[in-house]
């Protein structure tokens, strides 16, 4: 799988086109709803787990892991017309399921970065932690239910064809060399 930037040389990558769904559907018939409804700021962040170390000639080597891909979503104000919002809340404030909560099936798409075809880049994590960290807001505010996700499980790379406006995504797992 090769991709590349899709944007002319010199013109930066706008932020939208690189978008998290979550799936309130099932693995087999995936419903994805997308995360960062007026959500300001959201990236995601990469631990590697580097290491550095000097042996005893005095030279240093760096290794490095797997990262270990984190995000925030902040303030996620609470919206009816938000499928995977309301998902989460259920799981969180009613049932207060913490192993569903941490076995989301979540999709990366990269919508900037395209293949030969034109078809955006895109990953699909299905054992995610979805972690509301609170519920509130200010007085006179609105009421926002802020989210923290890890990506975790199985990385299955592929490509994704985004509709926002029909809400609809459709994953395609890669043919050969997809998985992790």
């Amino acid at each position: 799988m090769s991709f590349k930037i899709k944007t002319p040389a010199g013109q930066t990558v706008e932020r939208q086109l690189y978008l998290v769904f979550g799936n309130y559907g099932t693995a087999e018939a995936p419903q994805w709803g997308a995360l960062g409804k007026r959500v300001e700021d959201s990236a995601a962040e990469m631990d590697w787990g580097e290491e550095t170390k000097q042996d005893i000639l005095g030279d240093t080597y760096t290794t490095m892991k797997k990262p270990v891909i984190s995000q925030t979503f902040d303030p996620c104000e609470l919206d009816s017309g938000d499928e995977y919002q309301q998902y989460i809340w259920n799981l969180a404030m009613v049932d207060q399921n913490a192993a569903e909560l941490c076995n989301q099936d979540l999709l990366r798409v990269h919508l900037y970065a395209v293949d030969e075809d034109g078809n955006a880049f895109a990953e699909r994590f299905r054992s995610c932690m979805v972690k509301p960290t609170s519920l509130g807001g200010p007085g006179g505010g609105t009421l926002t239910m802020p989210i923290d996700i890890t990506f975790g499980g199985e990385r299955v790379k592929g490509t994704a064809a985004v509709d926002m406006t029909a809400k609809s995504v459709t994953f395609t797992p890669a043919t050969t060399g997809g998985e992790n």
